[in-house]
């Protein structure tokens, strides 16, 4: 049977897309050293993101950007990244595991969902690497555009650089406008002006 396990990253951030990714393992090509991406080091996950990539039967990334986040709240927006990266499958699986205690509405196929699935099932760690690296290196472009706001550091996290960089330079059209330390921001912004 073929099963696709899939995760996403970016739920916390303060900017940028949520990242979903599903993977369908090659039972007869595996994979050294697959687990729950936060439980790598960076060079580990980039090594095994070309590896996945290379060995998997199937694989896709997804996202769900920020005015989708800002519009239809963050869970929604993690299951709809989610179920884009299922439909985005080469191969469709028979069945799919996700990570967390809810499932994207609207899949074809049986699903479960599986609380703390990345540590558990292989192919959850696989799809929990390729989302955390796709969207980390999502952070690095914004970087690039967006020096004055560390994002390659923090990856869009609240962490004091941020909230200062915010207070320092305002809010750019990926931070998401929903979430509390963002709007509070916008709203100091236009009530000084």
């Amino acid at each position: 049977m073929k099963i696709a396990g899939v995760d996403e990253a970016g739920r916390g951030p303060l900017v940028g897309s949520v990242v979903a990714a599903a993977v369908i393992l090659d039972p007869n090509n595996p994979i050294e050293g697959l687990n729950d991406s936060k439980k790598l080091t960076e060079k580990k996950r980039e090594k095994l993101f070309v590896e996945i990539q290379e060995k998997a039967l199937a694989w896709a990334i997804a996202e769900a950007s920020a005015a989708e986040i800002d519009e239809l709240n963050i869970l929604q927006a993690s299951l709809l990244a989610m179920r884009r990266a299922v439909e985005a499958l080469s191969i469709q699986p028979e069945h799919v595991l996700v990570d967390g205690n809810k499932i994207p509405q609207g899949l074809a196929m049986s699903c479960d969902a599986v609380v703390g699935g990345d540590a558990l099932h292989a192919e959850i760690s696989a799809a929990s690497i390729l989302a955390k690296v796709a969207r980390d290196r999502e952070m690095v472009l914004l970087d690039q555009a967006f020096p004055q706001f560390g994002f390659a550091k923090h990856k869009g996290y609240p962490t004091k650089a941020h909230f200062e960089a915010i207070a320092q330079h305002g809010v750019i059209a990926a931070h998401r406008r929903s979430f509390a330390p963002v709007r509070k921001a916008l709203e100091l912004m236009e009530n000084s002006q």
